[in-house]
């Protein structure tokens, strides 16, 4: 391969991985300057991300700033703790859509499910599903690295899927470990048999993915499951902040 069309095939998955990112700050210490210093990246002349993900109370600040870009509006609710409190959730997750949020990413009780309770989970998906309506995405945080075994991942992923999560996702960014290729591999084969059954389902990979080849693994993931040439922003997503500036580094 010539070193033109190595550079070339470089820049086009730069480009595609650009365009499938969430761009996330969710840090404690967030205010309204990091966020504004966040979004000066969200729209480049390289091309731009999927959607800009936040605490809820930068709506007022991001929503101005995404209007007309054709770029979501995400934000975190039951985050990051994971509580098994559905009502809470769902008026997290209907404010947010209410707000102008275009997508919620809520946290599974993951910590409720390992005591035995699936239960809970199915009924806070449920009532975020609900709260969304037809007005917003949800993505629903399973904290894969913090459930015990590839059977709760999978019990985790298909009581979402049942209860109409929009997307799975693999973690928070707060605990270790976060993404993991075995962990999306679970993922994946629900989203697989879920599709079997005409039921679509995207994913998202977040926590720990920082550089172009990391992304471009769970990328080869998702398309050796589903099909080459299949991931899109629709059904595929990378959650993170650094991300960004080595796909921007690849690209420039």
């Amino acid at each position: 391969m010539s070193e033109s069309t190595y550079t070339s095939r470089i820049q086009s998955l730069g480009r595609q991985l650009l365009s499938m990112t969430d761009l996330t700050s969710l840090n404690d210490a967030d205010d309204t300057q990091s966020i504004q210093k966040l979004l000066e990246l969200a729209s480049t002349p390289c091309g731009k991300v999927a959607a800009v993900c936040v605490f809820a109370r930068f709506v007022p600040v991001v929503r101005p700033a995404l209007e007309g870009t054709g770029i979501a509006l995400a934000v975190v609710a039951n985050f990051p703790e994971g509580a098994a409190d559905a009502q809470a959730a769902a008026a997290e997750t209907e404010k947010a859509i209410a707000d102008g949020a275009n997508e919620v990413d809520v946290v599974f009780p993951h910590r409720a499910l390992m005591a035995g309770d699936s239960r809970s989970g199915s009924a806070l998906v449920r009532a975020c599903r609900a709260a969304c309506g037809e007005r917003g995405l949800l993505k629903v945080i399973l904290e894969t690295g913090q459930l015990k075994n590839e059977k709760d991942i999978r019990r985790a992923a298909q009581i979402a899927a049942d209860e109409g999560a929009h997307f799975l996702k693999t973690s928070t960014g707060k605990t270790q470990p976060g993404a993991t290729l075995e962990a999306v591999g679970v993922l994946l084969d629900v989203i697989a048999l879920y599709e079997k059954r005409g039921i679509k389902i995207g994913l998202k990979v977040s926590g720990g993915v920082r550089t172009v080849e990391q992304a471009r693994q769970y990328l080869q993931l998702y398309e050796d499951a589903l099909g080459t040439g299949s991931a899109n922003a629709r059904n595929f997503r990378l959650g993170a902040s650094s991300l960004v500036k080595d796909i921007l580094t690849v690209l420039t």
